[in-house]
């Protein structure tokens, strides 16, 4: 735009002088020189589009105009013109642009062309050499200056940016690290401890002779192994494994929402479930956290909602999990004990849990009261650890 702009005002400052100035006296007509000046203008139009064509035509004008000075004396250029520029009025303006549309050694080539033909210095004089170097030469070097400028502060913006890319990687490798040690830490310390309370209650339901006590055992073998699942589900998320495909549970599996939701009505909330879809299309790791969104949901119900009735929404569909637990409004006053047992973490852990195998999760008051909690998971997680 501002070059339609500055080739108009070209025209008109030319066709200013062409009036108020002589015109040209050789056989061209005494319009030839402000003919050329005009076209020369109006080609300015199209520099950004084509710069090394316009810088010719710039550059040819300019030795038009030396060939009738030097030859033809009139023809193109009136004998006594009203400017001391001695090329093409447009000459300043297109080589303050052409640094940064085209290669610097044909810019240096026009350039020096250029400014022979202006500053003439085979026959130097005040008033035609230095005005000859301030309307050619200056606006070249000014040209180079800021491109050699602009390109300068662009290699160093993309340095910062690539140093700071460079910065997120090694952070980023830290994180893994540390989250590689902290899985085998678990799988070397944590799981072994485990994996010997399973053995040793296996071994007590075995060789003990009271019911009670192989019944209890079996309890605490059964948690055990599910423990242990759920550990090594959780150092394969913690070592990005990515070498397992997707698992589907099976009938009974353990962790079945329904057995908490009849926990719950068994403890004085009624508790509705209501299930969508085929839970076989999600893998274990997704199913358990599933169970623990379930679980914490109903037992903050039971500490701070006493009274009230609870809702528990699963749809299982090819994109995971979206699970919904609602409850109304508490019917009596919590318990103070039961209400300030807990630590304080329970949602915040929930939330960090969904996360870690890439889900949502949301919280909060619903505006009819109560309470709602709220998890959308992926159908599944692939774990190394948990494959197995």
């Amino acid at each position: 735009m501002w070059l339609t702009l500055a080739s108009l005002a070209f025209v008109g400052l030319d066709i200013t002088l062409y009036v108020f100035g002589e015109p040209t006296t050789g056989w061209a007509g005494p319009a030839a020189g402000v003919t050329l000046q005009v076209l020369l203008d109006l080609s300015l139009i199209l520099l950004f589009r084509y710069p090394k064509l316009i810088a010719g035509l710039v550059t040819a004008g300019g030795l038009l105009m030396l060939a009738s000075d030097l030859f033809s004396p009139g023809l193109l250029v009136p004998e006594r013109q009203l400017t001391l520029m001695t090329v093409p009025t447009i000459t300043p303006v297109v080589l303050s642009q052409l640094a940064r549309l085209i290669d610097r050694r044909t810019l240096l080539w026009l350039t020096a062309i250029l400014v022979v033909c202006a500053s003439r210095p085979w026959d130097a004089q005040w008033n035609t050499t230095p005005f000859g170097l301030l309307g050619t030469a200056l606006p070249a070097t000014l040209s180079l200056y800021f491109e050699a400028r602009r390109q300068l502060l662009r290699s160093l913006r993309d340095r910062a940016e690539r140093a700071e890319r460079e910065q997120h990687l090694l952070a980023e490798r830290a994180r893994a690290e540390e989250r590689r040690k902290l899985a085998e830490e678990m799988h070397d310390v944590v799981t072994h401890r485990l994996s010997l309370m399973v053995l040793h209650a296996g071994a007590l339901g075995v060789v003990s002779a009271d019911e009670a006590v192989r019944t209890s055992a079996e309890d605490i073998r059964r948690e055990g192994a599910l423990a242990l699942d759920e550990l090594r589900d959780l150092v394969g998320v913690l070592r990005n494994g990515a070498n397992a495909g997707p698992r589907t549970l099976t009938d009974g599996a353990a962790g079945d929402p329904a057995t908490l939701v009849a926990e719950s009505a068994s403890v004085g909330i009624p508790t509705e479930l209501t299930v969508h879809g085929d839970p076989g299309r999600i893998s274990p790791t997704v199913a358990r956290t599933a169970y623990r969104v379930v679980q914490e949901a109903l037992t903050n119900v039971r500490k701070h909602a006493p009274g009230s009735t609870a809702t528990v929404e699963l749809r299982y569909h090819a994109g995971g999990l979206d699970i919904a637990v609602e409850n109304t409004r508490a019917g009596i006053a919590p318990d103070p004990a039961l209400a300030g047992s807990g630590s304080g973490a329970g949602l915040a852990g929930l939330r960090q849990r969904v996360e870690l195998i890439g889900g949502r999760f949301d919280a909060g008051p619903r505006t009819s009261g109560g309470y709602r909690v709220g998890a959308i998971l992926p159908a599944y997680v692939p774990t190394a650890e948990g494959d197995r």
